[in-house]
């Protein structure tokens, strides 16, 4: 009798398959790997190979599973699982997001204006999501901010190693500076020169914590601000526009009704005489 019908198609296929490393996503403590699991692509974190077996890094790595695992955001990497890949030892197991980091392109002058749109949208909600969440993470930076391949979304990376009790105003302070050293990174790598944007970098940057936004509220109001004067600007163009038509038609220089209908009415004997189609 062949049995092999009755073999699960899971026991015949390699549960995984295609493991790379990714040198260029390698975290201060982390080595960064693309893999397939059971033919879908994942993301794998593990301990660098010098800090395997330590108690103090293995602790850690187990900490950042459970503080990640419930989160649940559209512009943060999601956490899956924790498992032992073989080669590999246990891995943080993330959902695959293939795209290039804001600090690549960056550096390859490939920066649009639809990056910066959505570094003052997506950011700031993944920066209030880390927040409301009291997160302990490491500093944002542009080496952490991926857009994907397919659709340009925005996505946090190496994202809450730990979870306080509260946010203290340091904390919020800390985001807020790095927010605006991340933007005007960008800005510098724009062609357009965004002068609102610029002048909210510079103050999220201020040496002196008391003249930064106090919160990610205030910023975001900040940003927000920006589009409420490009819609005022427009809605007083208009506006201008109608009053200046008003002005016009109850003016002297508009032609007056009667001497419309008399010119109408005065048509040249010329042109009634012409033969008529």
């Amino acid at each position: 009798m062949d049995n092999s019908s009755a073999i699960p198609p899971s026991s015949a296929t390699p549960k995984w398959t295609e493991i790379e490393h990714l040198p260029e996503w390698d975290e201060e403590f982390y080595h960064v790997y693309t893999a397939k699991k059971f033919g879908k692509w994942l993301m794998l974190k593990t301990l660098r190979p010098e800090l395997k077996g330590q108690q103090e890094y293995e602790q850690m790595i187990e900490k950042e599973f459970e503080v990640r695992y419930n989160l649940a955001h559209p512009h943060i990497i999601m956490i899956n699982d924790f498992e032992e890949v073989p080669g590999l030892c246990m891995c943080i197991i993330t959902d695959d997001v293939y795209g290039d980091s804001l600090a690549k392109l960056i550096r390859e002058k490939k920066v649009t204006d639809e990056h910066i749109y959505k570094l003052h949208h997506q950011l700031i909600d993944a920066l209030d999501y880390i927040q409301i969440n009291h997160l302990e993470h490491h500093p944002l930076a542009t080496s952490r901010i991926i857009f994907t391949e397919n659709i340009g979304n925005l996505k946090l990376i190496d994202v809450g190693f730990d979870q306080k009790s509260h946010l203290t105003p340091a904390d919020a302070s800390e985001d807020i500076y790095n927010y605006g050293k991340v933007l005007n990174e960008a800005l510098d790598a724009v062609d357009s020169p965004h002068p609102l944007l610029r002048k909210i970098a510079e103050k999220c940057t201020n040496p002196d914590p008391a003249k930064r936004y106090k919160d990610i509220s205030s910023l975001r109001l900040a940003l927000a601000e920006r589009h409420s004067n490009l819609i005022y600007i427009i809605i007083i163009a208009f506006l201008a526009i109608m009053v200046g038509l008003l002005l016009w038609l109850n003016s002297s220089y508009r032609p007056a009704p009667d001497a419309q209908l008399q010119e109408v009415k005065e048509i040249p004997e010329e042109v009634m005489a012409l033969p008529q189609d």
